[in-house]
C-alpha cells in the first residue's frame, strides 16, 4: 500500500484515493496492479514479464511503450552504494519514468515548481508514471534494499538521467516514512 509523504507540511496520506488523487492533479500517474504472483529469487527478467504479460500489454500498447525489463535490488546487488548514490541524486529524464512494483518497496522523491518536496513510498502493486523533465529521485533503502520493480520504456536512451545538481535531496536524507 502506497503512502505519500509531505515532510514540510508534516503530512502523511495512506487513503489511495487520495495519493491518486494528489499525483494526477500534479500529472503524475499512479495506479495499483495486481501483484500476486510470487517469485523465487531465481526468478528472471522473462518470467516476471510473461506473469504480467496481460496487463503490461494493454498498458503498453495504450502508451506506445516499445519495451520493458526488470530491476532487482537487494542486499547482494553488487556495487549497490554506488547504484544507490546514483538514484539519489536529483534528476530528470527526456522520457516518462514508469515502474510496476511487483515486489519490494522504493521510495520516489519530487520537486515540483511551486510545491513542496513530496515523496511516495511504492510497495508491491503499485504503478507510477514520473512524467518526461520531472524533477525527483528515488531511494531503494539503506540498510535492507529490496526492489523487484518492471520498467516501461518507449526507448531505453529516455532513461538516461540529467542531474539537476541542486543537491535537494541531501536536505531530506534523513527521513524515515511514517507507517
Amino acid at each position: 500500500m502506497a503512502i505519500l509523504s509531505i515532510p514540510d507540511l508534516n503530512k502523511t496520506i495512506h487513503d489511495v484515493s487520495e495519493i491518486r488523487h494528489f499525483l494526477n492533479t500534479r500529472g503524475i500517474f499512479f495506479d495499483q496492479w495486481q501483484a500476486d504472483v510470487v517469485f523465487e529469487d531465481s526468478a528472471n527478467q522473462e518470467e516476471i514479464l510473461k506473469a504480467y504479460e496481460s496487463s503490461l500489454t494493454p498498458f503498453m500498447n495504450s502508451g506506445g511503450y516499445q519495451t520493458a525489463d526488470v530491476i532487482t535490488i537487494n542486499k547482494l546487488t553488487e556495487n549497490y552504494e554506488a547504484i544507490r548514490n546514483k538514484f539519489l541524486a536529483e534528476h530528470t529524464h527526456s522520457e516518462d519514468e514508469i515502474r510496476f512494483f511487483v515486489d519490494g518497496e522504493g521510495l520516489f522523491w519530487f520537486n515540483l515548481e511551486n510545491e513542496p518536496v513530496f515523496n511516495l513510498l511504492c510497495e508491491k502493486g503499485d504503478l507510477i508514471s514520473v512524467p518526461e523533465g520531472t524533477k525527483h529521485w528515488f531511494d531503494a533503502g539503506e540498510t535492507n534494499p529490496f526492489v523487484k520493480a518492471i520498467r516501461i520504456f518507449i526507448d531505453m536512451s529516455g532513461w538516461i538521467p540529467d542531474y539537476t545538481g541542486s543537491g535537494l535531496e541531501g536536505r531530506f536524507a534523513e527521513f524515515r516514512v511514517e507507517r
